[in-house]
């Protein structure tokens, strides 16, 4: 059920949270079968577009994130929706009852107010033995503000709402364990600090981040399964029953 990514070098200890990601998505999608009808439910900037060139592809999102949001927290800056399909509440998508193959939310749940709502919505739009695709994180932080609503979802939460309706899940991946999740957010302190601290602090936390990256990456080379305590998120395919 483990999706730790291979050992990392000190470089790279701690930045493969996306590349991880993407890898496991692209492979899940390229292996739909041609010609399928997907949703891209919370498509963003459809990111995920480029891997179902063989299905037919119908991206949807809210529509409300502008890149600056409210400014607090981490923001993207510019945020292109131009070329979505459809534009509505994740929770009310305007398509008839089972009307797709697959569905596909990627790092969206933490942006819905209710996602159990969503689940719901999505066992109604997928055929029986249709394909729900979802990635969502563990633990983060304030992001896409003022929408964000979660700072995260653990295995338990699928297991529980998922089965509550109406799916069985194929496939539960951890995408990495504790100690690269902590490199991760070792690596983002000087930008925290440039953000929320005095910049008079940052050459000392580089050198106490480079020492501390170096000591947790040898905890990390013989890590024995911290992923069940923290990971970057979970990576999950279900079948509506």
């Amino acid at each position: 059920m483990t999706k730790e990514n291979k050992k990392e070098s000190l470089f790279t200890f701690g930045l493969n949270n996306d590349a991880g990601r993407d890898a496991w998505l692209k492979k899940i999608l390229t292996a739909i079968p041609a010609g399928s009808r997907i949703l891209d439910a919370g498509a963003g900037e459809r990111r995920f577009e480029k891997y179902c060139t063989h299905l037919k592809y119908v991206s949807q999102d809210f529509g409300g994130y502008d890149g600056v949001g409210d400014s607090v927290g981490l923001q993207t800056g510019v945020w292109n929706q131009k070329g979505l399909d459809i534009v509505s509440d994740i929770t009310n998508i305007p398509e008839p009852d089972g009307s797709f193959d697959a569905i596909l939310c990627s790092e969206v749940f933490e942006h819905i107010k209710n996602p159990v709502e969503a689940i719901k919505e999505f066992s109604r739009l997928l055929k029986k033995g249709g394909m729900l695709i979802v990635t969502a994180p563990f633990a983060s932080g304030t992001h896409f503000a003022p929408y964000h609503f979660a700072t995260g979802f653990n295995k338990y939460f699928y297991e529980a709402n998922l089965h509550d309706n109406g799916f069985e899940i194929a496939e539960m991946e951890r995408n990495g364990n504790f100690f690269e999740f902590l490199a991760q957010e070792v690596r983002r302190t000087p930008f925290m600090v440039k953000t929320y601290s005095k910049k008079i602090v940052l050459p000392f936390v580089y050198v106490a981040a480079i020492l501390f990256l170096a000591t947790i990456r040898l905890a990390y080379i013989f890590d024995k399964q911290s992923s069940e305590f923290m990971c970057y998120g979970y990576f999950v395919v279900a079948r509506k029953r």
